[in-house]
This record gives C-alpha cells, sequence and structure tokens, in this order.
C-alpha cells in the first residue's frame, strides 16, 4: 500500500512538472497579436534611415509608387519573426497591374529567406489593397560565419514595388506595416553567443591603440544613441542567457531522482528473514 501511495505522488508531481516546462513554450506571444499599438507615421529611404519599429506596433507612411520604404525591427534569440504590410493603392484608374515586394535583411544586410507567406504579390489594375508577409526561420544566438542563420539584431524591411506601368509611377499610395515575433523555447537554442547583436552604430567608437576619428557633436552622438536603443527590444537584449531547456533539464532530473526513490520502495524486501530454531 505504501508502495503504490508513494509511485501515486511520483506520477503526479512529473505531470505537474513537465506542465510548468511545457507552459514556458506556450505562454510565448504568437505571431497574430491582436490589438496592436500604434507605432510611427513615416518610414525611411534607405538602410541608415531607416525608422525603428518595436514588434506589436503598427507603422504607416505615405508615399509615392516607386519609392522604396525601410523599417528597423529588434528581433533577439528564440523569436520567429513575421514581418507583414499592406499597400493601400490610390482609387485614381491604374493602367495596369503592380508587383510589390517585401525584403528582409537582417543587422549585416544579407537577404534573409522567408519560411513561408506571400513575400511578393501582383495587384491588378482594379485593386484596392495588397497584402503581404515574410515570417523568417528561428532567431540563434550563434552561427558559423560561412551560414546565412538568422542573427539576433536589428532586422531592416524594405516594401517596394518591383514592376508596374512607367504611366503609374508616382501615384500616393499608404503603406502600413506591422511586425510581430513569437517565442520557439529551447528547441533552437544552440551552445555560444554572439558579444554583441547586430545593430546599427554598435561598433561606434574607436578601441584602445586605434586612431581616434574626429568626434562628434553632442547633438549627431545624442541623436546616434537614440537610434540604438530605439532598436532594441523593449526587455533588452537576452544574448542567449536563458531558454526553457533549463527547465525540461531541472524537471527530468527530478523525474529521474523519484524513479529511482520509486525503483527502490518497490524492490527491496520486508526485512531480515524471521530465524527458524534448528531442528524444526
Amino acid at each position: 500500500m505504501r508502495t503504490r501511495t508513494f509511485v501515486t505522488a511520483a506520477l503526479l508531481a512529473g505531470a505537474a512538472l513537465f506542465g510548468t516546462a511545457g507552459g514556458a513554450v506556450a505562454d510565448s506571444p504568437s505571431p497574430s497579436a491582436s490589438g496592436s499599438a500604434e507605432g510611427p507615421t513615416e518610414a525611411g529611404t534607405s538602410f541608415r534611415t531607416a525608422t525603428p519599429v518595436q514588434p506589436g506596433q503598427r507603422a504607416t507612411a505615405g508615399a509615392s509608387t516607386g519609392d522604396y520604404l525601410y523599417w528597423a525591427v529588434p528581433v533577439d534569440t528564440g523569436q520567429r519573426a513575421t514581418m507583414k504590410a499592406k499597400v493601400t493603392l490610390p482609387k485614381a484608374a491604374r493602367h495596369g497591374a503592380a508587383t510589390w515586394q517585401l525584403d528582409v535583411y537582417d543587422g549585416l544586410r544579407r537577404r534573409q529567406a522567408c519560411s513561408y507567406g506571400a513575400q511578393t504579390r501582383a495587384a491588378g489594375a482594379d485593386a484596392a489593397s495588397v497584402e503581404l508577409s515574410c515570417t523568417l526561420r528561428t532567431v540563434r544566438s550563434w552561427a558559423e560565419q560561412s551560414s546565412n542563420d538568422p542573427l539576433p539584431g536589428t532586422y531592416f524591411v524594405r516594401l517596394t514595388v518591383t514592376d508596374l506601368p512607367q504611366e503609374d509611377l508616382g501615384l500616393p499610395v499608404h503603406a502600413e506595416f506591422e511586425p510581430a515575433v513569437a517565442g520557439t523555447g529551447g528547441a533552437y537554442a544552440v551552445d555560444g553567443k554572439l558579444a554583441a547583436p547586430l545593430v546599427p552604430g554598435a561598433a561606434a567608437g574607436s578601441k584602445d591603440g586605434e586612431s581616434a576619428s574626429p568626434e562628434p557633436s553632442a547633438s549627431a552622438s545624442a541623436a546616434g544613441k537614440r537610434s540604438v536603443a530605439a532598436s532594441e527590444p523593449e526587455g533588452g537584449w537576452s544574448s542567449g542567457r536563458w531558454s526553457d531547456r533549463w527547465a525540461w533539464t531541472a524537471a527530468g532530473g527530478v523525474l529521474a531522482a523519484l524513479a529511482g526513490i520509486g525503483g527502490y520502495a518497490m524492490t527491496r524486501g520486508g526485512g531480515r528473514p524471521s530465524r527458524v530454531p534448528p531442528g524444526v
């Protein structure tokens, strides 16, 4: 009876531990966040002037057909980012279909492939809008130099039209951009991490022994700090310090200890055998 009670208690404790560890993954935010906050109302025109946008914000911008629109989004280790854009086309009569494209580049300005999503779409001459999306691979904390794996840092998103009738260039359009991130948990965690996330201006300033460049003005320095700070996640960079692999490892250790104690309790005998008088 004592053995059966102990085994039942061990099973209940194991179920509770695995439920807690699994909650670390289940509580991760989903890519389709509802009630997005209002973000910037303009977009940059190059990598250097890309407008910072936090995940969960909705950025808007008015532009002309043919312009390049750039936004910058911070994506941290263990996150899978989804970039969504919507272009409201002009009501004026257009001369033909137009093809819009959403490109994503990492902190090294390497173009990142989309795991899924409509990265390029054609809008007919009578279409009122066109929607695009790109879901990236999970960001890793470290990767080989020869690989093209996504790394933590600032990701640049470029929206533009790639094919349209020449007569439709310059028509006014309204663009909306919304990034979202979802945590993938420790399944994608790797050993090692970058010395620093790949963000603009992270390597600014001279090191010891190097020739110092002319010192920028106070306003330029403050603007650079604001740009770098704006490209950080709200909670700061994690750089792979924590993943739910720790929770799973601890839960596995506790279950192994309980299994060992339970096995011992079930296989031990009832004590020393009773002595039988000789000759009986």
